[in-house]
């Protein structure tokens, strides 16, 4: 039986990157990971401004942008009936860029390994057990592999397998649907993200490389074939044409750290996939748990390291949040989300505010 200093389910960024901050301090980490490595997630795939002082943290700032991607230089907000009002991003080397998850997520996690991390793909996690007065964790896979550490992170996404494990994991509000798919790139879509709102919900559409565009569509269930009959009238798409879905897209945020368990990203508070926000929480929230871990690890601390954790966690969220519950409304109410475009045609001091909380 092996023992680690933490076990990370989930090799997304919120995991990659806390097993490879806790590789750098020392640790030995240990990655379990249900999917097979490269593969593609429901995300918007913007990386935003803030998430790069992360990635230098790590190591891999430039060997990011040397992957293919798209630089975003505007966001366009369409309401419906096509009334359009356009914000400039910030511009230079850390500005907001597109990429794939599958080349995001392979590079972190290869970044995680290089470091010593010992990494499980294909791996499930059936059984949690945790010691008396807060000792070891055991943890149990469906490979029959049994795996013992002195901390565990839920870095597992919106439908937790830890939080269910561990009995946190709230009822499912299903009351939207996303789905998400990569088509080739229209010509002449420039350097922007598009946000439309659509009688039926909202679209975003952002280049991720030269070839390929991100489109993404949320809508409530009872919509969602409208929508996609929208998308592929729009878009020139086969009525067969495949898409990855998601759901739910809100959730009760949940207690991002308790004793020796920790829960990073969507895992802990699920995030619009298009807000462009998502990939800094889960990258940050992995460096605070990191940090808080290797305190509990060293035995050297005057405050409980798992509440300092909560409070940076909290820290990290406060005044953003609005934009979250922004996108929900465009979803439950198109039309009056539209309203917010032709007003801004007017004032555009508030889209620029809404931008600016996003890329920040």
């Amino acid at each position: 039986m092996e023992i680690f200093d933490v076990a990370i389910v989930g090799a997304g960024p919120a995991g990659s990157a806390c097993a490879a901050f806790c590789a750098l301090a020392g640790l030995r980490p240990l990655v379990l990971e249900r999917e097979k490595f490269p593969r593609e997630k429901v995300c918007g795939d913007c990386l935003n401004p803030a998430a790069w002082p992360v990635l230098q943290r790590l190591g891999i700032a430039e060997r990011v942008r040397q992957l293919p991607h798209a630089i975003l230089n505007t966001v366009e907000f369409i309401a419906i009936g096509g009334r359009k009002v356009a914000v400039h991003l910030p511009s230079g080397e850390e500005g907001e860029v597109s990429i794939k998850r599958s080349l995001l997520d392979g590079l972190l996690l290869s970044r995680a390994r290089g470091l010593g991390t010992r990494i499980y793909e294909e791996t499930t996690v059936t059984a949690l057990t945790a010691g008396a007065n807060g000792s070891d964790w055991k943890i149990e896979t469906d490979r029959g592999s049994v795996f013992v550490s002195q901390t565990l992170v839920g870095a597992d996404g919106r439908n937790s397998t830890v939080a269910r494990l561990c009995n946190l994991l709230p009822p499912p509000a299903r009351e939207r649907v996303a789905l998400q798919a990569h088509i080739p790139l229209p010509s002449n879509f420039g350097d922007r993200v598009v946000l439309q709102f659509l009688p039926e919900g909202y679209s975003g559409q952002a280049p991720v490389n030269r070839d390929e565009l991100n489109l993404c569509l949320v809508s409530k269930p009872s919509n969602i074939s409208a929508l996609r009959r929208w998308a592929g009238q729009r878009f020139g798409l086969q009525q067969d044409h495949p898409w990855r879905t998601i759901t739910p897209l809100t959730r009760v945020a949940l207690a991002p750290a308790c004793d020796k368990l920790f829960l990073v990203g969507d895992a802990a508070r699920v995030v619009e996939p298009f807000t462009g926000e998502g990939i800094y929480y889960a990258l940050r929230s992995g460096e605070l748990a990191a940090q808080a871990i290797v305190k509990i690890i060293g035995g050297n601390y005057d405050a409980d390291p798992a509440s300092d954790y909560a409070k940076a966690h909290a820290a990290m969220y406060r005044g953003r949040l609005w934009v979250n519950q922004m996108s929900r409304a465009a979803v439950l109410s198109p039309r009056l989300s539209s309203l917010l475009v032709h007003f801004a045609r007017i004032r555009p001091g508030v889209l620029r505010l809404l931008t600016r909380k996003i890329v920040s």
